[in-house]
């Protein structure tokens, strides 16, 4: 099961990729999935991340905390400006715009973790990193969302908020409970976890996509450029950041990769709960989902070719 379940989360890229098609081809293939199923399958996603943190992950906080925070704030800054700027450049639509910027808005994506260990980055910073902006994220995802929506679209910042404690706060620390309490049991769940991961990625994928697939193959090449050039420039100013902080080799790989990779799940389940009459809105987290796992493939191949530097 578990050389199962690697196999899996090792060609998630392509396995979400071909669900991705199937539903915008076929969306009769899909139909079945429901939107409202979107917040739950994002918590088990988060439920998994929980089983597999540990106290240690936040202790680079403590030993590198100017690193940590200089990572988790370009997160911030970088993403939703990027977004609302792309979006305008490219004359979204409202909903697309609002879908846009909640992807910036959120926190770097859990696979950034995974793709920094591939490019031989810095991956205990990855997992600081995705850490303290998860837990960030109740906060800053509905303000920076206020701020740059609120001329445009009504943003329940509190609705917001609670939805994030729900979806995503909650099924961690749950996880995190279980890991505690019953240690032998969260390790022998981990072994599953990429193969539930992927599978309920997929099927975020597959509701969002299918149900709106007319809508995106009318906008598809304005709203994937958006999106591939949002990524590819999170990864460019990611390490922009590395570079002008002179930080090592392996710190930039980790900085670049968690800026350019977003929880986009989590964007998707907010467009759908906090903005439910811009059905579009959904739309950006669902490509962003799709191209990422792509791209930080690739980039991982990329990267793993660029020198290291060894610390104490």
């Amino acid at each position: 099961m578990g050389k199962i379940s690697d196999f899996i989360g090792n060609s998630m890229a392509l396995i979400v990729l071909a669900v991705a098609a199937l539903a915008l081809f076929w969306p009769q293939s899909c139909l079945w999935v429901r939107t409202g199923w979107i917040n739950g399958l994002l918590m088990v996603v988060m439920f998994g991340m929980g089983l597999t943190m540990k106290a240690g992950d936040f202790a680079v906080l403590l030993a590198r905390p100017r690193d940590v925070v200089i990572g988790c704030l370009a997160q911030f800054l970088v993403m939703p400006l990027l977004a609302f700027g792309l979006g305008k450049a490219f004359g979204l639509s409202e909903e697309l715009l609002v879908g846009m910027v909640l992807v910036g808005a959120c926190p770097g994506g859990t696979s950034s973790n995974v793709i920094t260990y591939l490019a031989k980055g810095d991956t205990a910073l990855s997992v600081g990193m995705t850490s303290v902006n998860t837990l960030a994220a109740p906060l800053l995802t509905p303000a920076l969302t206020y701020l740059y929506l609120r001329t445009s679209v009504d943003v329940d910042v509190q609705a917001m908020f609670i939805s994030i404690l729900q979806v995503v706060i909650v099924p961690i620390g749950l996880g995190v409970l279980i890991n505690r309490v019953w240690g032998r049991f969260a390790e022998r769940a981990k072994g599953a976890l990429p193969a539930v991961s992927v599978a309920a990625i997929c099927l975020i994928v597959a509701a969002v996509v299918s149900h709106n697939s007319e809508k995106i193959r009318s906008t598809g090449a304005v709203i994937f450029t958006a999106v591939i050039l949002h990524n590819l420039l999170g990864y460019l100013c990611g390490f922009l950041v590395g570079v002008l902080f002179r930080m090592n080799p392996a710190r930039k790989k980790a900085v670049a990769v968690e800026i350019g990779m977003q929880n986009s799940g989590l964007a998707t389940s907010l467009a759908a709960s906090a903005f439910p009459n811009l059905t579009m809105a959904t739309v950006p987290g669902a490509v962003f989902s799709v191209w990422h796992n792509i791209s930080g493939a690739v980039l991982a191949g990329i990267l793993r070719r660029l020198g290291t530097k060894k610390e104490e």
